[in-house]
Formats: structure tokens, C-alpha cells, sequence
């Protein structure tokens, strides 16, 4: 299986890390037109917090989309969630790893967003992209997401 990963060191613990990216996520979370989440946009990005909970969008209409169910929740180590798109049909999922690892000065955010291969090239999610293109502009944007969430931490 393919993987987009995506890396940044960010001056905090892994703990004050992993609380900005799940706890935070509607203040750095970055809408970017290429990988809307759903046709109307992002909308806020929020985590129902533990191993049952669930990674959601609020639009501002008010309703509620489940981007993904939460997998792995391991505060200042690593968290887990599978990933849909709006245009997804039932059984089309991607899955997003986030590790938190401490090194010199702070922490390494590594992002690993698998199950891209599976989604089919005309898909409304790929735009057409052969996969290698896609995953190229997918950690584009991820890179992006992490440089918002090290701004975060920066301002608390």
C-alpha cells in the first residue's frame, strides 16, 4: 500500500503536540480547494477525543460530516483514524497515522496518510491525478497542515 508522509519538528513536548493537534485542530487546520472534504468546503474539524471516538467536520450549516473513526489514541505517542471524503462511497477509506516523537528541541509530527492506491484515478477526490502526482500534491498539502499546527504551537 502507498503512503503520502509528512514530517515537521515543532518546539513543544510530544504531549503539548499531540494535545494542539487534537485538541486545536479547528484553529490550524488549513481548507485547501484541491482536497475539500466535502462539496460545501472543510468546515471546523474537531476530535471526539479516545479509541472510540470519531474525527468530524461542523459546516456552517450546522450539519455534521464523519471524516473518520479514531483507530489508535495514544496522548504524546501516536493516533490513528480512518479517512473519507464526502464523494466517498461506503467502502472507500483511507487511513492517517500521526506519530509524535521526541527529538532535540521539541518534537518530530510525522504524518503517514495511506490508501490513496485504492481510491480509482477518475475519482472526484484524485482530479484525474495518476497516483504518484496525487500523493506528490496530497504531501504538499499535509506539509502545509503541519507548518499551521507548528504556528499553533507557537502562539500558546
Amino acid at each position: 500500500m502507498s503512503a503520502v508522509i509528512v514530517s515537521l519538528r515543532v518546539e513543544a513536548t510530544p504531549e503539548e503536540a499531540f494535545d494542539v493537534f487534537t485538541q486545536e485542530i479547528g484553529a490550524w487546520w488549513k481548507p485547501n480547494g484541491l482536497f475539500q472534504l466535502t462539496p460545501r468546503g472543510d468546515g471546523v474539524l474537531s476530535f471526539e477525543p479516545g479509541e472510540t471516538g470519531r474525527l468530524i467536520t461542523t459546516l456552517p450549516n450546522g450539519h455534521v460530516f464523519e471524516i473518520g473513526r479514531i483507530t489508535a489514541w495514544a496522548p504524546g505517542k501516536r493516533l490513528a483514524f480512518t479517512w473519507r471524503q464526502a464523494t466517498f462511497s461506503a467502502e472507500q477509506q483511507t487511513t492517517v497515522e500521526v506519530r509524535f516523537e521526541p527529538v532535540d528541541g521539541g518534537t518530530r509530527v510525522t504524518v503517514e496518510h495511506r490508501g490513496w492506491d485504492a481510491i480509482p484515478v477518475e475519482h472526484a477526490a484524485r482530479h484525474g491525478f495518476p497516483l504518484n502526482v496525487f500523493q506528490m500534491r496530497q504531501g504538499e498539502h499535509w506539509r502545509a497542515l503541519l507548518a499551521s499546527m507548528a504556528g499553533q504551537v507557537g502562539a500558546r
